[in-house]
C-alpha cells in the first residue's frame, strides 16, 4: 500500500480528495489534519509515501512546514493559489491541483505518482524555489529542541554563517537554520537586511554607527552593543543604503 496524509485546512477540500481516491485502492490514508503543526506530527509518526498539501494554513504556511520536516515525502499541492504563482514549483512537487479541484486534474496528478516515488527525491530544491516567493520572506520558521518558533524578519538584528547553519541573532535570543548565507542574501528584502560581510548580515534599523577600525577597515555597531566587521564590499552596499 502507498500510503498518504491529508493536510489542508479545508475540510471540503479533504473530503474531494479523499472522494477522489476511492478510485485509487492502493492509496490508504493514514492521518487528516487541518495545519501544519498536526501535519508535522503526523508526518513524523506515519512516514508517508507522499502528501496532500495545502499551501496556505493558519499558523504556519505548507511550505513553512516542509522545512520542519526532517525526510521529505512526495508532495501534490492542493491549492487555491493562481495558476502561475504555482508554476515555478511544478517540476519539483509531483503536481498541484488548483481549487476546486476536478476529477480529471486529479487523474493526471496520480498519474505522475509512481514514477516520482520511484526516484525518492527530497523536496529541498521545491523548499528553495518556494521560499523565494514574497509569501515566505517576512518570518522564519525555526525549530528548537522539538519547539517550532515563527520569527519576524523586524525581530533579526543580524545573521551569522555558523558552519552548516546560520545563525540568527533576535530580540528573544539565538536561533539557528540550516539554510545558508547566500539564500538569506536572497530571500530577505534587500532595502531592510545588508550583507556587509561573508559571515553576516545586518538588519539596517539594528545599525547606530559605523567607524574606520583601520585603513579601509569598517565596523559596524547595532542597537544591541554589538561590533561587526565590515568588508570593502560591504562598506559600499552600506553606503548606498545609507544614501552616502
Amino acid at each position: 500500500m502507498i500510503r498518504t496524509i491529508l493536510i489542508d485546512d479545508e475540510a471540503l477540500a479533504r473530503d474531494v480528495v479523499k472522494h477522489y481516491l476511492k478510485d485509487y485502492p492502493n492509496i490508504e490514508i493514514v492521518a487528516e489534519c487541518c495545519d501544519g503543526f498536526e501535519g508535522l506530527k503526523a508526518i513524523a509518526q506515519h512516514k508517508p509515501d507522499f502528501v496532500f498539501l495545502d499551501i496556505q494554513m493558519p499558523k504556519i504556511s505548507g511550505f513553512e512546514m516542509l522545512e520542519l520536516v526532517e525526510k521529505h515525502p512526495a508532495v501534490i499541492f492542493t491549492t487555491a493559489f493562481d495558476e502561475y504563482a504555482i508554476k515555478a514549483f511544478e517540476v519539483n512537487a509531483v503536481d498541484y491541483l488548483l481549487k476546486p479541484i476536478e476529477k480529471s486534474r486529479f487523474d493526471q496528478a496520480m498519474q505522475k505518482l509512481p514514477a516520482k516515488l520511484a526516484k525518492e527525491e527530497t523536496s529541498d530544491e521545491l523548499l528553495e524555489t518556494a521560499s523565494l516567493s514574497p509569501a515566505q520572506n517576512n518570518r522564519i520558521v525555526v525549530k528548537n529542541a522539538g519547539v517550532i518558533k515563527i520569527i519576524p524578519v523586524s525581530e533579526v538584528n543580524y545573521l551569522e554563517a555558523d558552519d552548516d547553519y546560520v545563525k540568527l541573532s533576535t530580540t528573544e535570543g539565538i536561533f539557528h537554520k540550516n539554510k545558508t548565507m547566500s539564500f538569506f542574501e536572497q530571500t530577505l528584502d534587500p532595502a531592510q537586511f545588508i550583507r556587509i560581510h561573508r559571515s553576516y548580515i545586518i538588519n539596517m534599523a539594528q545599525v547606530t554607527k559605523i567607524e574606520l577600525k583601520e585603513k579601509d577597515s569598517y565596523v559596524v555597531l547595532l542597537k544591541s552593543g554589538i561590533w561587526l566587521p565590515v568588508s570593502k564590499t560591504g562598506y559600499v552596499k552600506l553606503k548606498a543604503s545609507l544614501g552616502l
